[in-house]
């Protein structure tokens, strides 16, 4: 159920591993009449489909998506490129980019059971906002867990730039928050049409 967007967008848009995406076994859209030509989407409908491929990507709920908007509409700068830099700045995220995780569900099962450490303290809340210099960090006791030790050899996905990475003692440290061009997306994203979404 969760790569119904896949299909829906026609592109991978989970961080399930390769081969368990059902979009890389069928890759018509979900529905009855999937085989039929589609009208071409309106300005409205652009919008909202650029909005429900942001949330896709992140697995973030409605209620919770809408509050990154209002505070990144508060901040100085581009809009829509700050909203992507908060939703990047989350917990599970940055798990998830460590490769700690092989996907964003299983990042935040990982902090909400309390397996992750930042700046020496226990939290157990994937939406906890990282700040530049934090470091994070497998709980000493949690460090031979097979699924973390799993995801950290698989070597699906590099670490980005922006994140100095200690495998070994599996730790690592945000250098700085990461900008809109750092971020490492499986397709491309179009933040202004969602900030026209929710600016309507």
């Amino acid at each position: 159920p969760k790569c119904k967007n896949c299909r829906r967008f026609g592109i991978k848009l989970c961080s399930k591993p390769p081969g368990k995406c059902a979009f890389e076994r069928r890759k018509t859209p979900p529905g009855q009449h999937c085989g039929q030509r589609r009208r071409r989407a309106s300005e409205y409908g652009q919008q909202l489909k650029e909005k429900q491929k942001a949330r896709a990507i992140y697995g973030v709920l409605e209620r919770q998506f809408r509050n990154y908007y209002r505070k990144a509409n508060n901040m100085q700068g581009v809009t829509g490129d700050r909203l992507l830099e908060l939703l990047e700045s989350r917990l599970d995220n940055i798990v998830y980019r460590l490769g700690f995780a092989i996907s964003r569900p299983h990042a935040r099962q990982i902090v909400n059971h309390g397996h992750i450490k930042v700046n020496g303290k226990k939290v157990s809340i994937p939406s906890y906002m990282v700040k530049a210099e934090d470091s994070i960090e497998v709980k000493e006791k949690s460090k031979e867990i097979a699924n973390i030790t799993g995801a950290l050899t698989s070597k699906e996905r590099e670490v980005p730039e922006y994140i100095q990475m200690d495998e070994k003692n599996k730790k690592a440290k945000l250098i700085r928050i990461p900008k809109f061009s750092d971020i490492p997306y499986p397709t491309i994203m179009e933040p202004n049409l969602v900030i026209e979404y929710y600016s309507r």
